[in-house]
């Protein structure tokens, strides 16, 4: 009876292994550099007067863990824009065959009519730059959003737009702190 026993809590043991396996599996290289961001955020920040926009604050939540897979950064956000709430659910990722780093980003708050926002990343070093398109006074625009990671709990951005390329106008600057 209590060999019947002892098999049947290692048979228990042995079936949760691969879902433990699968929580305990190595990252990557290049996924290693995106692991800095899990947790939870909270980022403050100013909306700079330029001839995009208006000055104002803003403020971000971000809460980021890994996929099931550990293949995917996941995060969500509930950002405040000057007393504008945006939700948003993002994706980075590393894909092997064209050897870049992906950003997704889902809105499902506070920003009608905005497609997902799909952009190649950088990353190099602490330094994370998302690469966008978008409009501004009906013209089309360059944006990139730039992270520099000071600490594993200290992070400054900006967002920029150019409409060349070359040259780039800080629109947004910010600061963020891991809470946990």
């Amino acid at each position: 009876m209590k060999s019947i026993m002892n098999l049947a809590m290692l048979s228990v043991v042995l079936a949760g292994a691969p879902v433990l396996a699968a929580d305990t599996q190595a990252l990557s290289p290049e996924l290693q550099k995106l692991d800095v961001s899990v947790g939870h955020w909270q980022f403050h920040g100013e909306t700079l007067a330029t001839p995009f926009g208006k000055a104002g604050t803003w403020t971000w939540s971000e809460d980021c863990h890994w996929s099931g897979n550990r293949v995917f950064l996941v995060c969500s956000f509930t950002n405040d824009w000057s007393g504008k709430t945006v939700k948003s659910l993002v994706v980075d990722t590393y894909n092997n065959q064209d050897r870049a780093y992906w950003h997704y980003e889902l809105f499902a708050v506070g920003a009608t009519g905005k497609r997902p926002f799909v952009s190649r990343m950088t990353v190099t070093g602490n330094t994370w730059i998302e690469y966008g398109q978008g409009k501004a006074q009906g013209n089309k625009i360059n944006e990139r959003i730039v992270y520099r990671y000071a600490s594993p709990t200290r992070v400054s951005v900006e967002i920029q737009v150019s409409r060349n390329g070359a040259y780039w106008i800080t629109i947004d600057r910010g600061r963020g702190v891991k809470r946990r």
